[in-house]
């Protein structure tokens, strides 16, 4: 799921595979952050849009999570 980076202080890190701050991925502007859970959807995450594999991967190699200047 994609949240605001302003709620990453909000995620329970039990309940979602990141293990920490530390495990998530954020947009190249900082304001996005990507948390991942498997199974039932999180209390604190209900209401986010969800992606399946598929979407997610394109949206982050998308221009707002990847910069096109960085090698590979």
């Amino acid at each position: 799921m994609i949240i605001d980076a302003s709620e990453v202080s909000s995620v329970d890190f039990s309940k979602v595979l990141n293990r920490s701050p530390d495990y998530v991925s954020y947009s190249l502007d900082g304001s996005k952050a990507l948390v991942k859970f498997e199974g039932d959807t999180p209390s604190f995450l209900i209401g986010e849009p969800q992606y399946t594999h598929s979407e997610i991967l394109s949206i982050l190699s998308g221009p707002e999570w990847t910069d096109p200047n960085e090698p590979i």
